[in-house]
Order: structure tokens, then sequence, then C-alpha cells
């Protein structure tokens, strides 16, 4: 599986942006997909993730409110749209597959097995 994020740029305080996360491979619709962020001297975190089927999201406690992870499995798609943001949401943003398939949403980096290069995210305050 190969991941392609993009999506990212500028955006000011209360702005939106929407991150399209492309894959690749034939089990793309079986795969848990997520999407993560590290900004700068952080860890990376958890953003949101969501099922094969759609069916499961779950969310950061950060963006919650915020921030709608959907994805097409028609086009091998996952998408982030980050409406209201804020200056702490400047970071580099990746996207994540996990293959096996499952029920639930992992936020845990370690259940992923494939990640995207990663997209720049900037607030402007």
């Amino acid at each position: 599986v190969q991941l392609q994020a993009s999506g990212g740029g500028l955006a000011q305080t209360g702005g939106s942006l929407r991150l399209s996360c492309a894959a690749s491979g034939r089990t793309f619709s079986n795969s848990l997909m997520a999407w993560f962020r590290q900004g700068p001297g952080k860890e990376r975190e958890f953003v949101a993730g969501v099922t094969g089927s759609g069916s499961t999201l779950n969310y950061g406690d950060s963006v919650k409110g915020r921030f709608t992870i959907s994805r097409d499995n028609a086009k091998n798609t996952v998408y982030l749209q980050m409406n209201n943001l804020k200056f702490e949401d400047t970071a580099v943003y990746y996207c994540a597959a996990r293959s096996t398939p499952s029920r639930v949403v992992f936020t845990g980096r370690h259940y992923y097995q494939y990640w995207g290069q990663g997209t720049q995210v900037t607030v402007s305050s």
C-alpha cells in the first residue's frame, strides 16, 4: 500500500482546509485509515480514523467538533476536512493505513503499517 497525502497549506485562524490521501492497492476498502499529525517539537499524535466500511469514526480530543474524516472507497481516498482551524493545529499531517480489517479505530501509531509522506499545515494567528 502506498499513500499520497495532499491538500496542506497556509490558512488563517478560523479558516478551513481539506486534506486528501490517495491510496494504492486492492485492499483499501478493508483498510483502517487514519490521520496523525506532528507539530514542532511534539510527538506524533492521532487526529482521526475511520474503519474500512466508514461505519466507525474516532477523533482526537483536540479536534472533535472541528475536523471530519471521510472516505471514498471507489476512489481509494480518505479525506480530512478541517474547520475552525487554530494556531495549534499547525503540524505535518500524515495519513496511515492498517491493512488488517478492524471494527475499531486504533489511536496508537504502532497499529498502522503504512504511512504517507506528510503534508504541512500552517495556521497563522
